[in-house]
């Protein structure tokens, strides 16, 4: 008995050649093993399974010692490919390079920001040596991993994204972009590297992982774990979280030292007023209604009734106004102030959850400003200009939380954000980098007062 195996438009064909039967789907037909996530597809007459089930199918025929006809492995691997890198690991990255070995090479990897989770990678991609598909969010990272790869590997290092749609034996994509080329290149590679692994848990991107049969899969992240649960999808794709690591476990040795200062600021009379008035709106709509308000679900509750309920609506507004009046206080205007002063001779990034306080700060301080409206280029330059210290403070909306590779700063303000962990954690990452003179990073987090703010800083703790 031998089975076929072959990768196309993106599942992985499964064929008994020297048999009647050509839909190996179930062993009392067969004589097989189950093959996990084989079934059979009536309109070709053969058998099917989802493309990432290849390595598992493999190991399966394997084991029950069937022969295999795979027409799949000549594809992911290529014995001219010899890659090498100079990259001295630190002991915890040898770890989790070790501990991803030792997991068949599939797993993901949760690291801090500027921890080097990029090193990692690159040494699992010279370790295997198999043609690779980086998957990453944004064109900023695809240009980076770019930029690494072939300064590290001197090869071509092709993009599915940002123009361009060029393949070679590494290959940088972004996630629109893989999510659309999964099914024509899924047989293609050996191993894939996702970038910020916990986007993969979005409904499309998933798909992004059934498609592919490279049997070598790590994920790369800073917050695994998904409000929504799926990051447990994620580990179905990708393999288990093997290493978790915080910026405590690092601090220090391998990542600055920090802290995080909390800075309360009282809103003005005008403030309090409006505040008090709009979010009593809110708070009276819920007591009527019976939501909680304590999880997302009932955030959901409330959209969906605002579009016939106008009560709803205008709580669901209320709730908009209180935030945005805590959120960008003239008294936070005025602490940011009193910490620029403070930090003048340090490298500092002001951010903020919305775009009007970014203009409003560049204004009143002369600050480059950096928001989803700056375009790709002049965000390049500023940052740039950032690194070589031409300046030595930015503000920013929401755009530099991750997929931007992002100077060395020392100073953080967190002015505003939501409650959300992994905001926070990326917004700390931003500083955590060691140190030419090994000095301490801060991040300072200034809240509004007696407001949903407080409840919000500590929520996201």
């Amino acid at each position: 008995m031998t089975i076929r195996l072959s990768f196309e438009d993106g599942t992985l064909r499964v064929e008994q050649t020297d048999a009647d039967s050509a839909t190996p789907d179930t062993a009392e037909t067969t004589g097989l093993p189950p093959l996990p996530g084989v079934e059979s597809d009536p309109r070709s007459g053969v058998a099917r399974a989802p493309a990432h089930r290849y390595a598992a199918i493999r190991q399966t025929l394997d084991d029950a010692g069937v022969s295999v006809d795979d027409r799949v492995r000549p594809r992911i691997t290529d014995p001219d490919l010899a890659l090498s890198t100079d990259y001295d690991l630190r002991e915890y990255q040898r770890d989790a390079l070790d501990r991803w070995h030792e997991a068949g090479e599939r797993g993901v990897l949760e690291l801090p920001t500027g921890s080097g989770k990029t090193v990692i990678a690159v040494a699992a991609m010279a370790a295997l040596s198999v043609p690779t598909l980086v998957v990453v969010p944004t064109v900023d990272l695809l240009e980076q991993w770019r930029r690494e790869l072939r300064t590290e590997f001197d090869v071509p290092v092709g993009q599915f994204g940002g123009g361009d749609q060029r393949q070679e034996q590494l290959t940088v994509a972004t996630y629109d972009s893989a999510y659309l080329r999964a099914d024509d290149v899924g047989g293609d590679f050996g191993l894939v590297v996702f970038d910020e692994v916990h986007h993969l848990g979005g409904e499309g991107y998933r798909d992004i992982a059934r498609l592919l049969v490279a049997p070598g899969r790590l994920g790369l992240t800073a917050t695994f774990e998904r409000p929504d649960g799926a990051h447990e999808i994620v580990a179905d794709l990708v393999g288990d979280r093997l290493v978790s690591l915080t910026p405590d476990d690092l601090a220090g040795e391998h990542l600055a030292d920090y802290e995080i200062r909390r800075v309360e600021v009282e809103l003005t009379p005008a403030e309090r007023e409006r505040y008090e008035a709009r979010q009593g709106v809110f708070v009276d709509y819920l007591k009527r209604s019976n939501i909680t308000f304590r999880s997302g679900s009932d955030y959901q509750e409330l959209v969906k009734r605002s579009g016939t309920d106008p009560e709803a609506r205008e709580a669901l507004l209320a709730k908009q106004d209180a935030r945005e009046i805590m959120m960008n206080s003239e008294g936070k205007v005025r602490a940011c102030r009193r910490l620029l002063d403070r930090h003048r001779e340090d490298r500092v990034i002001v951010f903020t959850a919305h775009t009007d306080l970014v203009y409003r700060l560049s204004e009143r301080f002369l600050l480059p400003a950096i928001t989803a409206e700056t375009s790709a280029p002049e965000r390049r330059e500023l940052l740039r200009r950032f690194r070589e210290g031409d300046y030595s403070r930015v503000v920013a909306a929401n755009v530099l939380d991750e997929g931007v590779d992002v100077p060395d700063a020392n100073v953080a303000i967190l002015l505003s954000g939501s409650g959300s962990e992994r905001e926070f954690t990326q917004r700390l990452g931003r500083v955590l980098r060691p140190k030419a003179d090994g000095g301490t990073a801060i991040l300072y987090e200034v809240v509004s007062s007696e407001t949903a703010e407080e409840r919000v800083a500590d929520r996201r703790r």
